[in-house]
């Protein structure tokens, strides 16, 4: 099968940006304290009245101009979320109707931050069988939505972005070369959201319960999320024949610079060769591997033929991995 290239990328984070010494007015914390358990010095906040859809939009809008496309000619739009302006219709929906795409399928995938990982190889599977010319991949998120400020745990990390891929197939080998994806619902009460579902319906017991809110287990998220990252990267490495050496650009979830340095000490890469910016945008969920990728390429850190390696995990648990030749 032909493969699924990413012809261009875009992202967007909101205009307000929240910085530790912010937090440190509303809740027991410091700088120091932060900067040393995440590596995160400030994250971008959505304003009120922004939903994910916009963000979502913004990115995209970014992506086909540098693809030179316009979105009569997307025929697929598949986000990642967590944070959906609606419970339906989905976000995707959203964003083909402000985009403006006519002849756009569209679809949400929840894998909770994995969904980057996720909705790429979904989108490249179109490109891939020929059913599709043009996929726009999307991770958006408004985190700070489902965010408990009383919290410390959590509200230090979350933060609000989104960011885009353009697919089209490959006319010079270049794309994504494979993906692998996981899950393991046997750790979903590490890192969940308990209300606003079947099980938990919204109600006034639900909101004076703060079950609306993400709640976290941090020291065992960090412990099984260390391990997704390492073996997942290994295992696609070693299937497709390839090393870590051969690896020229690491791009990662960025949900905490400690799981990051801990992943990439397993995996033997050092850390020249790992895209972070987890210091500027906190964890953004399912937009935080699209929002690093743009990152990258803005900075002149890919080029083409380069051997990229992106990985992700997310509550659930979800995981996965992809390698794509720029």
């Amino acid at each position: 099968m032909r493969r699924a290239k990413i012809v261009s990328v875009g992202s967007y984070a909101p205009k307000r940006i929240l910085t530790n010494a912010d937090l440190e007015k509303v809740i027991e914390t410091s700088d120091e304290w932060i900067v040393q358990r995440t590596g995160i010095r400030e994250r971008h906040i959505a304003e009120e009245g922004e939903v994910t859809s916009d963000l979502a939009v913004r990115a995209a809008q970014q992506a086909l101009e540098r693809a030179n496309l316009v979105p009569e000619d997307v025929d697929f739009i598949v986000v990642g979320t967590t944070s959906p302006d609606m419970p339906f219709p989905s976000t995707a929906n959203f964003v083909q109707h402000k985009l403006g795409a006519p002849r756009a399928g569209s679809v949400d995938v929840q894998a909770a931050c994995t969904g980057s990982i996720y909705s790429l190889s979904i989108g490249a599977q179109y490109i891939q069988t020929g059913k599709y010319r043009t996929v726009l991949c999307i991770g958006a998120e408004i985190l700070s939505r489902i965010t408990d400020f009383t919290d410390r745990g959590t509200c230090i990390l979350l933060a609000d972005a989104a960011g885009a891929a353009v697919l089209q197939p490959s006319g010079d080998g270049s794309g994504v070369i494979d993906a692998d994806l996981y899950s393991e619902g046997k750790y979903w009460e590490y890192l969940y959201q308990p209300g606003g579902g079947t099980k938990h319906p919204a109600s006034h017991e639900t909101v004076d319960a703060r079950m609306h809110f993400a709640k976290m287990k941090g020291n065992e998220v960090f412990k099984v999320a260390v391990r997704m990252f390492g073996d997942c990267a290994a295992t696609i490495l070693e299937r497709n024949g390839f090393t870590a050496r051969d690896v020229d650009l690491f791009i990662p979830h960025q949900a905490n610079l400690r799981i990051i340095e801990a992943a990439v000490k397993r995996l033997g890469l050092p850390m020249e060769k790992v895209l972070v910016n987890v210091d500027r945008y906190g964890n953004t969920g399912a937009a935080s591997v699209y929002v690093a990728l743009e990152e990258a390429w803005s900075l002149g850190r890919v080029k083409p033929g380069d051997l990229l390696l992106l990985a992700a995990f997310g509550g659930g648990f979800t995981w996965g991995a992809a390698l794509v030749r720029w």
